[in-house]
């Protein structure tokens, strides 16, 4: 919304005539004070097309409305049940800004929140976004739209609409913030839940792009401390600058993950976020039992590395800040492990077999990792 008028037009709230070719003249004094209502209606035009690229069956929203509407049974479900999730980019938009490359987190804001859908065996339906801001720029506005869009055709989910306020004093001219809200559906019965989880498991992690979109307050803290700029050559990629490096963008696990919930090789899966490896698996796994992950079973990626050994994070902090290389946690029955392992591989996914599943020696589920991480 721009200070409280609304309307509601794909990826941004501004008050304008149906017809958005004759849109209601800004008054010089809203824009004075800060709220440009024509840059808005300006802005609206050129997103629109990029939300109607991620038109799918059930998600035909025409842009203009009060809310989108999404059919569910032209989507195919018989009896769903909805899952919802919300989720932000953090402190990583200060790199975005510094650099000046923004289509990245708008890939990162889909991401964090269709990752989060499909831990529960949902399919990604539809995606809206939420963009406050300063003062709006219409390219890094664009930009940013642009990776969503892309991000929800890769996930299969509509961008059915979204919101941007301009709102000055609030923020400084050139920051912004980003929220991202998602919707997604199972079949009643099928969805995950970890009940399936038993002892004699295997836990399988799916590696990760980098950092995704966790730990960045400690990262630019680093980079700070190193006397560094995000121009200057990546101490752990070189021959491409810091802030792209840092930028990389979630990976998005939905497919491989869905297509493995459908095919029940799957007992339980938990997007590895904030908290790390094991404050996440912990949320997927029933009572009584406990995972045992060897932190040396998979290769720790060259930034990860960086930041523990030229950063000064011990390697505790760092499993539980960031997901050092795995970005997805697959936990399957023992006898189909192999099966799992290739049916990720075959669509595209890197594998580790990263652990098991134990007894545990407590009431509540509980996670444990040993061994050295390879720095």
């Amino acid at each position: 919304m721009f200070d409280g008028r609304r309307g509601s037009i794909l990826g941004i709230g501004i008050a304008i005539n149906k017809d958005s070719r004759n849109p209601t003249p800004s008054t010089s004094a809203y824009r004075a004070a800060g709220v440009d209502i024509d840059a808005g209606d300006r802005f609206v035009r050129r997103i629109a097309p990029l939300a109607a690229a991620t038109r799918r069956p059930g998600g035909d929203a025409e842009i203009g409305g009060f809310g989108a509407f999404f059919d569910l049974g032209n989507a195919g479900y018989e009896d769903p049940i909805l899952v919802a999730a919300t989720d932000g980019v953090g402190t990583k938009l200060l790199v975005a800004r510094d650099v000046g490359r923004h289509r990245t987190v708008g890939a990162d804001l889909v991401a964090m929140c269709v990752n989060d859908l499909v831990v529960h065996g949902a399919e990604p339906l539809f995606f809206l976004d939420y963009l406050a801001t300063g003062k709006l720029d219409a390219v890094a506005g664009e930009a940013i739209v642009e990776g969503i869009a892309d991000a929800c055709v890769e996930a299969g989910c509509a961008l059915v609409g979204g919101e941007t306020a301009e709102l000055p004093g609030l923020y400084p001219k050139s920051g912004y913030d980003l929220a991202g809200f998602a919707v997604g559906a199972v079949e009643r019965g099928a969805q995950v839940t970890g009940e399936r989880v038993r002892p004699g498991d295997v836990v399988l992690g799916l590696a990760s792009n980098g950092l995704h979109s966790n730990g960045f307050s400690l990262v630019r803290s680093i980079v700070s401390r190193l006397s560094l700029s995000y121009a200057d050559p990546a101490p752990f990629e070189p021959g491409r600058p810091l802030g792209h490096a840092l930028l990389e963008p979630t990976r998005i696990y939905v497919g491989a993950c869905l297509a493995a919930v459908r095919s029940r090789l799957v007992h339980a899966l938990a997007h590895v976020t904030g908290g790390g490896l094991a404050g996440n698996l912990a949320r997927v796994l029933p009572d009584g039992v406990r995972a045992e992950i060897d932190a040396a079973s998979w290769p720790v990626p060259p930034v990860f590395r960086w930041l523990v050994n030229e950063g000064g994070v011990p390697p505790a902090d760092a499993l539980r800040t960031f997901n050092m290389g795995v970005g997805m946690a697959v936990v399957a029955a023992a006898g189909r492990a192999e099966e799992a392992i290739r049916f990720f591989s075959d669509r595209g996914e890197t594998v580790f077999r990263i652990g098991a599943i134990v007894d545990g020696t407590g009431e509540g589920p509980s996670v444990g990792i040993g061994g050295d991480l390879e720095l």
